[in-house]
């Protein structure tokens, strides 16, 4: 670990393993504000408007890959992240801590490790209470991800009817989003969205009870696989959405949301995230696709089981 300028901040922490490079900002966040292979090009959007910047009262997007709390709300989830977050290292991974939002009395943690041999990023996210009451929320961790790339996110397994008769999950809409998009296409073995720089027009926001624990972005031959643990009693917010999708003119996020949970004053929360880079031209094809992507599943569920087996879950 090294701390040295990055994207117009002095201070930024760079994690490497000679693979994968992940680096946070120390004088603004808790961002990781870049992700991608060591010498490659950012997997992570960055705005120029914002990267560099630090201070002040106005809530600014940076980029990146960022820790909220939900449900979603104007006046707590866009408090400013600008000022400078400390951080420590143990056990090879670092944790960046953010001053505690007066306005709530959370403080957010995020810890990253990074796999000493192979393209795996474990980012683990924090919400302490420090403030003197409950609070219910949920950990929400947003990765925004470069221009002109593809999401992919797993539909539920087929089941033919009438041996099928009840639903197999919600899938959640935002009132700006127009179903027919072309940015979006409904498959049997996948739901797909694309990110289509400058096109002009409302966003597109979709949100899945996302049983498999996955989703991908297929972007210039790497794919960025995110994996989260899916608790089935859990109670998740948006009306049970456990990952959300969102997309404009200049960038895609993935968002994979823990719980809703109760926090007393003095505990916390936390929500696990695996990444694994890949490279790979995936096809545009869905039963091409499948047959692609099914290694890359494989292997990453594999790796991502060996450090969060299904037994340590509760």
């Amino acid at each position: 670990m090294d701390v040295k300028p990055y994207g117009g901040w002095n201070r930024c922490l760079h994690v490497s393993n000679g693979k994968v490079d992940v680096v946070a900002t120390l004088e603004v966040g808790p961002r990781i504000i870049r992700c991608g292979w060591s010498g490659e090009r950012n997997l992570f959007k960055e705005f120029d408007g914002h990267t560099g910047e630090a201070g002040g009262d106005e809530w600014r997007c940076y980029g990146g890959h960022r820790l909220w709390h939900a449900p979603e709300s104007a006046t707590r989830t866009y408090i400013p992240d600008n000022a400078p977050v400390q951080w420590h290292e143990a056990n090879a991974t670092a944790t960046l801590i953010q001053p505690v939002e007066k306005e709530t009395g959370i403080q957010k943690h995020i810890d990253v490790w990074i796999h000493p041999t192979r393209p795996q990023v474990r980012v683990v996210h924090r919400l302490r209470n420090l403030g003197v009451w409950e609070v219910e929320a949920a950990p929400w961790a947003l990765s925004v991800m470069a221009e002109e790339g593809r999401a992919i996110v797993p539909q539920e397994p087929y089941a033919p009817h009438p041996q099928a008769l009840l639903p197999a999950r919600p899938l959640v809409v935002w009132p700006y989003t127009n179903m027919m998009d072309k940015r979006l296409t409904f498959g049997r073995h996948f739901l797909l969205l694309r990110q289509m720089a400058g096109m002009q027009g409302d966003p597109v926001k979709v949100g899945v009870r996302n049983t498999a624990g996955w989703c991908a972005y297929s972007l210039e031959g790497t794919v960025f696989l995110k994996r989260a643990r899916f608790l089935p009693t859990a109670v998740y917010p948006d009306f049970g959405c456990n990952m959300e999708f969102f997309t404009n003119d200049e960038m895609l996020e993935l968002e994979t949301l823990g719980p809703l949970q109760r926090i007393p004053p003095g505990g916390e929360i936390t929500h696990e995230e695996h990444w694994f880079l890949f490279w790979a031209h995936l096809p545009a094809g869905e039963e091409e696709l499948q047959r692609a992507l099914q290694p890359l599943l494989d292997r990453s569920r594999a790796w991502f089981e060996e450090l969060c087996p299904p037994a340590s879950i509760p």
